[in-house]
């Protein structure tokens, strides 16, 4: 993987974290739904991301299992750690979640 799409997976991350940060540049229709439908809408393009990543270094592992020319073990590696990365970091949010979902319903009323 070169430097520039490193770069360009930095920015990508740094573009959505801001955008969660200030409430999103979202479409008009967008604008029209409720915060808990905005999560739930931010949630599963976080989770299709992961998912994109997972299946990218997969196939990209296939093709070097089948020797396809062009595919370097160095990327397949730097792929796969990247899966792994983003897979742990999506555990960590379901944790959290389950953690405060967990904290709201043992509060007393």
């Amino acid at each position: 993987m070169s430097q520039m799409e490193i770069d360009r997976v930095l920015a990508q991350i740094r573009s959505l974290s801001s955008q969660a940060r200030i409430g999103g540049t979202a479409p008009s229709n967008e604008t029209q739904q409720t915060g808990a439908s905005q999560f739930a809408t931010m949630l599963k393009k976080g989770i299709d991301q992961v998912n994109q990543t997972e299946q990218s270094a997969n196939a990209l592992a296939d093709k070097f299992e089948r020797g396809v020319p062009g595919v370097d073990l160095p990327q397949v590696m730097l792929e796969m750690q990247k899966a792994t990365v983003s897979f742990r970091a999506l555990t960590e949010v379901r944790n959290r979640l389950v953690t405060v979902y967990q904290d709201i319903m043992n509060m007393p009323l």
